[in-house]
């Protein structure tokens, strides 16, 4: 800092001053008035102004190194701001940016660029298209607007961010299995059991071409859709994925992901976990040699019936760790003598049976189990979903047409005979009992297959985590707002699907590091909203309301951003923190 002073025709101003970069140019910005010479003489009692300014510079400049100067920002009503200049910047993909670089991603754009010798800077595009992901989720002409908002400006062009999405989707084998590598140097991987799932993402387009084709759309959407197939290690984390045509039979994407896990990520002895649309025969002996295993879940209605009359019978069932068998049929009587303790205990009880079966050359470990808390929700979404018939009928039941398995509209029967056995005028509406007497059958039960000969609690408790993947496709569609695609090239299809992989992979690791204390919801509010105002040549002063959750972001990242102003210096060294 210096000392400057103004001197007009009858006094002379002492003020304290910095050099300091605003847009890119070096200017002076006043700090604080002193005074002028004739108010500090008065003031300092025959001291010499000029000598104390000096030192009381001196000490600014300390205090300045250290971080600890107050600053004074005056504010005048009657100056308008300058047209064009932003304020306003967000801080919240710094705690992504820090996790981003952690994985050495930064690293691996350099690796590409230098591959193909392009000059653009791929890592702050690719780095953008993950943090607005996850925190702005929009187009990408829209990303490249929103990414205008970070502290950090953009240095690229729209047109440069579409040119690197097709070296990404060169390099998808390399991205997946370089990220796995390097995830494992700052986080635990469970990779001795790997789940998988499949969905489906949807275009705004009505004609199929490429891998956009019609298929089972999950979201009941009348348009072409593609096929993701991911796989989920057993903390939660995605591991991999693929990219399948929309009429890809989703069984047959199992094998071909997981091969390249076996050579691309060197693992080999490990339990794959899905549900019942992906444990077809093939899939099951695949994963029945070499160390590996399976647990699957197992529909009830589908089994044999030698199979079926076995896993509905009441009796022979057991609880784990003990040998006392039970009969199922006589619960609700016990539950019902039981004191209002032992009453909430057995309801969340499970119950299990099992049995061995060989069938086609491959042995397998069929477990089914019982629990009166599950039939009981069963019997309320489907009481729900009667109700909801009912209304259909007492209402315009002419609009009821096609329905899939699980819709209300299945229990609502149409016969063109009356009860007589004449041909009625019109259609006539009902109920399905019969549907809903066979359904209420299985109520409660749940069957799992599987080749290991662990205890039956260990093998549930795999096969409970599922839900896990599910809520990963629940981010990627809700959240991140991954669908609908408007991409029309394939290259850049796959280069958004990799750009949502990434955003995950980064989301997950920094909800484990807030030890999954908040819910997908709150961390993205609250990292969206941690905005700043820029006060040229000092600082950045936090506009964001401090909360539980950034406290603990704070702790956890090892940075602090809620100081009453961020000087600029400090946030250099944040900055720095961030990419180290």
């Amino acid at each position: 800092m210096k000392l400057i002073i103004s001197k007009s025709k009858n006094s002379a101003s002492l003020y304290a001053a910095k050099s300091v970069y605003i847009n890119g140019k070096r200017t002076t910005k006043i700090v604080e008035k002193l005074g002028t010479v004739a108010e500090l003489e008065k003031k300092l009692n025959g001291q010499d102004p000029i000598e104390w300014a000096k030192k009381y510079i001196e000490e600014l400049t300390i205090k300045e190194k250290e971080g600890t100067r107050e600053v004074l920002v005056r504010y005048s009503p009657t100056k308008l701001i300058n047209k064009g200049e932003q304020h306003c910047f967000n801080g919240g993909y710094l705690f992504l940016q820090q996790i981003y670089h952690e994985l050495k991603l930064h690293k691996l754009c350099k690796k590409i660029s230098q591959k193909y010798k392009f000059k653009f800077n791929l890592d702050s595009i690719f780095s953008r298209l993950v943090y607005c992901r996850i925190l702005f989720p929009l187009s990408k002409l829209a990303t490249f607007e929103e990414s205008k908002k970070f502290i950090e400006q953009p240095d690229f062009e729209l047109h440069q961010i579409y040119r690197a999405l097709e070296y990404l989707t060169k390099e998808t084998d390399l991205i997946q299995s370089f990220l796995y590598e390097s995830s494992l140097k700052i986080s635990k991987r469970n990779t001795g059991i790997l789940y998988y799932d499949c969905t489906n993402f949807y275009f705004e387009i009505e004609e199929a071409d490429g891998i956009k084709q019609y298929g089972a759309s999950k979201d009941n959407k009348p348009n072409p859709i593609v096929q993701m197939g991911l796989f989920m290690d057993g903390d939660g984390i995605p591991l991999a994925f693929s990219i399948n045509s929309g009429n890809t039979n989703e069984q047959l994407t199992l094998k071909p992901l997981e091969k390249k896990i076996l050579s691309d990520f060197e693992l080999s002895k490990f339990v794959v976990c899905t549900d019942a649309g992906l444990s077809s025969e093939a899939n099951r002996k695949f994963n029945d040699r070499d160390g590996r295993a399976f647990v699957t879940t197992q529909s009830i209605k589908k089994l044999k019936a030698y199979l079926k009359k076995w896993a509905l019978a009441p009796t022979g069932w057991k609880l784990p760790g003990s040998d006392e068998t039970y009969d199922i049929s006589k619960l609700d009587e016990m539950i019902e003598k039981a004191d209002a303790r032992d009453k909430g205990k057995l309801r969340v009880q499970v119950f299990y049976k099992e049995r061995w079966i060989n069938e086609n050359g491959l042995e397998q470990k069929l477990i089914v189990t019982y629990s009166v808390r599950y039939r009981d929700y069963q019997r309320k979404i489907r009481n729900s979903q009667i109700e909801r018939a009912k209304k259909a009928i007492d209402g315009n039941p002419e609009t009821i047409n096609k329905y899939n398995q699980n819709d209300y509209k299945r229990f609502i029967s149409k016969t063109s005979i009356t009860t007589d056995g004449e041909v009625a005028d019109k259609k006539i509406y009902s109920i399905n009992t019969n549907l809903i007497q066979k359904e209420e059958s299985f109520d409660g039960f749940y069957g799992v297959c599987t080749n290991l000969e662990d205890d039956v609690s260990e093998i549930i408790k795999i096969n409970h985590r599922r839900w896990e993947i599910e809520e990963c496709f629940r981010i990627m569609k809700s959240e991140f707002e991954a669908r609908p695609v408007y991409l029309t090239r394939e290259e850049r299809i796959e280069a958004h699907f990799i750009t949502c992989f990434i955003a995950l992979v980064i989301y997950r690791l920094l909800e484990k590091r807030l030890h999954e204390e908040f819910t997908c919801p709150e961390i993205i509010k609250e990292l969206r909203e941690m905005n700043f105002m820029e006060i040229k040549g000092e600082g950045y002063v936090p506009i964001y309301t401090r909360t539980d959750f950034t406290d603990a972001l704070h702790e956890a990242f090892g940075f602090r951003t809620d100081y009453q102003i961020v000087t600029t210096s400090m946030m250099k060294k944040i900055l720095k923190q961030t990419k180290t």
